[in-house]
């Protein structure tokens, strides 16, 4: 017998908007880098915010933080099922919550980026992932000891040597299940 539903558990649907957008030089999935941050990429890119939605005074204390995590909505994305082939070798089928696949039940993406600069509402940063228009739904900072757990373990990431190679997508299809 189904139990009566929670009042206390809210069933959505929820709303968000975004609050900018990112400009990058990634155009589509195939070839954008994953975890750009574990690389510490070079790459420019910036997060254009409305400034109709988020006025300068809300950037005010940014500076001297050094990385801000972004929330985006992964507007591209693909459907998403339960498993999902990671880009790393072994090629084996990984449980999605497992895995930062962008094809997920809510395309919700999460990059931890460098802030360069900030120049009225454009925050200009390095490190993206992201491809370009990608819509920013929120931005935090980026706080080490908050953030940080270096001794946390990764289950079977651990297993992979960091220089495995990525095997690339093709163009416009998403991760094979």
């Amino acid at each position: 017998m189904p139990e009566p539903e929670d009042a206390s558990r809210p069933r959505g649907p929820f709303q968000a908007a975004p609050i900018g957008w990112v400009r990058s030089p990634y155009q589509r999935r195939f070839g954008t880098p994953q975890q750009a941050a574990a690389f510490d990429s070079e790459i420019d890119a910036s997060l254009e915010l409305d400034p109709a939605q988020i006025p300068e005074a809300a950037l005010a204390d940014l500076v001297g933080i050094e990385r801000i995590w972004v929330l985006s909505w992964l507007h591209r994305g693909g459907g998403w099922g339960p498993t999902v082939r990671p880009p790393r070798e072994p090629r084996t089928p990984r449980g999605l919550f497992a895995t930062r696949s962008p094809d997920r039940p809510n395309a919700i993406g999460l990059s931890a980026v460098r802030l360069v600069r900030i120049e009225g509402c454009i925050l200009h940063v390095r490190g993206i992932d992201l491809i370009d228009g990608t819509p920013i739904l929120d931005l935090k900072p980026y706080v080490p000891y908050a953030d940080a757990f270096p001794n946390s373990k990764a289950g079977w990431i651990d297993e992979i040597p960091f220089e495995a190679p990525q095997i690339a997508r093709s163009p416009g299809k998403p991760s094979p299940r």
